[in-house]
């Protein structure tokens, strides 16, 4: 069975387009002097009014393979030729009115043919576009359809740890199961807050801003008055697992400063991130209020928080290091070096 390619299709897997001038222009020379040699070749096996027979397929060859300006080229040359040498008087450019009809004629199916080839390889080229912008959005969607499915696992992964360890803190009473649950809630009131505000593509990149707008909300949800959140943020993670994870553990920290720290008389947490001087490729995360401070001989890691559990979990899955201690005056700290 035959191709059912159009034919312009099989012509433009042999096209000079994309060549330079030399190639596309000696193309169409090396068209109509063959045009011009088959044209004297069959000359005296004619009969008169055929003066044209060769040049009309060397024009649309031409212009077909080498475009606009070879196709010109060739159609302006071989109208010369068959007026010099095929229309009478022949070997001179004489001319009378049905020299000039048959020269107008030529010139009018040579400008349809050379218009029409040049239109459909504009719509070819178009179509060519189209065809790449369509392979580039489809190619687009399956990235951001993968990312997707990967960073909903993740989440669950998420969401399933932060549950399990809400329930290893459930009590053996009604009220201690309605307590963690409440609190479990809550943490996952927070973590889409912070997916909202983290994937929202009208927010930007900042993160510095997703982090003051993360501390808004939680002051305004304390209702604890008096409260300051100084928000300093040169440097941030790129993938954004790793940002979800380190605004989850700023939330967590600064959850604790507002539980534990402040008396009535208010206070000020304060949230640097920056990348660690002289290596680039490592982040500092300082978490630090100025309240109350850490009693003698406290040991977190005797300390049967969930919040501080799901701080350490989250510094684990930055690969982060981590630590705490009071701060120079009064107040506490939570400090955590880990890769960009």
């Amino acid at each position: 069975m035959g191709s059912d390619r159009p034919v312009w299709q099989l012509f433009a897997r042999f096209s000079l387009l994309s060549r330079g001038p030399v190639a596309r222009y000696g193309m169409a020379l090396l068209t109509f002097a063959t045009a011009l040699l088959l044209r004297r070749l069959v000359d005296n096996t004619l009969p008169s009014g055929f003066p044209y027979l060769t040049f009309f397929p060397a024009v649309i060859l031409t212009t077909f393979i080498a475009g606009l300006g070879p196709g010109v080229v060739t159609a302006v040359l071989s109208g010369l030729a068959a007026w010099y040498f095929f229309i009478p008087p022949f070997d001179s450019f004489g001319l009378d009115g049905s020299v000039g009809l048959a020269l107008a004629f030529y010139a009018v199916v040579v400008a349809v043919d050379i218009a029409l080839i040049h239109g459909m390889q504009m719509t070819l080229a178009r179509l060519q576009e189209e065809r790449g912008r369509t392979a580039s959005l489809l190619e687009a969607q399956t990235t951001m359809f993968h990312e997707l499915q990967h960073r909903v696992a993740n989440n669950m992964q998420f969401v399933s740890a932060l549950l399990d360890l809400q329930r290893r803190t459930v009590g053996h009473t009604p009220e201690g199961a309605l307590a963690a649950l409440e609190e479990a809630g809550r943490r996952l009131h927070t973590m889409a807050q912070v997916h909202r505000r983290l994937h929202d593509p009208r927010s930007g990149d900042d993160f510095g801003s997703h982090v003051e707008g993360l501390c808004r909300d939680m002051l305004k949800a304390a209702g604890v008055p008096g409260i300051d959140c100084r928000v300093t943020v040169q440097a941030a993670p790129k993938s954004p697992e790793r940002l979800l994870a380190l605004a989850m553990l700023i939330v967590e920290a600064l959850t604790n400063s507002l539980k534990h720290a402040f008396a009535e008389d208010g206070g000020t947490v304060t949230i640097d991130l920056r990348a660690v001087p002289g290596q680039p490729d490592q982040l500092h995360l300082l978490v630090m209020d100025d309240g109350i401070g850490l009693p003698d001989g406290f040991d977190v890691q005797r300390l049967p928080s969930l919040g501080w559990k799901i701080i350490q979990s989250l510094a684990a899955q930055l690969s982060g290091e981590l630590s705490y201690g009071a701060t120079g005056g009064s107040g506490t700290r939570i400090e955590l070096r880990f890769p960009a």
